[in-house]
């Protein structure tokens, strides 16, 4: 039932975060990308084992089996990757706001106006 749950969960995970990248808006494009990290975080996690022992050299042998800490360790540091990873994309398109004064993709690729003006070219 607990797999169930889970693949249903990390589905769910997957969408959201995929329906967020297909928006407009910079700032839901990168929620959806940390949305999209965060699920494949719980995927790796839960294919290293959620049952087991905990992988403390102690006295005696270990009860079972023990849960791979490998993994653990690893999506760690994926968290604290994809931590610093989404705050500098948010200061870059809070930067990006203070210079275009938008954050929607379509005004963004959008083609400037031409100025009629002096200094444009002939």
């Amino acid at each position: 039932m607990t797999q169930v749950v889970l693949a249903a969960v990390l589905g769910l995970l997957f969408a959201l975060g995929t329906f967020l990248v297909l928006r407009r808006d910079v700032v839901r494009v990168v929620w959806g990308v940390t949305v999209m990290s965060q699920a494949a975080n719980v995927y790796l996690v839960t294919m290293g084992g959620l049952g087991g022992a905990v992988p403390i050299v102690g006295h005696g042998p270990p009860a079972g089996e023990v849960t791979d800490p490998l993994v653990q360790a690893l999506v760690l540091t994926a968290i604290v990757i994809g931590f610093g990873t989404t705050a500098f994309a948010l200061v870059l398109t809070f930067r990006l706001y203070e210079e275009q004064g938008t954050i929607d993709l379509a005004d963004l690729g959008a083609e400037p106006p031409e100025s009629g003006g002096e200094g444009g070219e002939p």
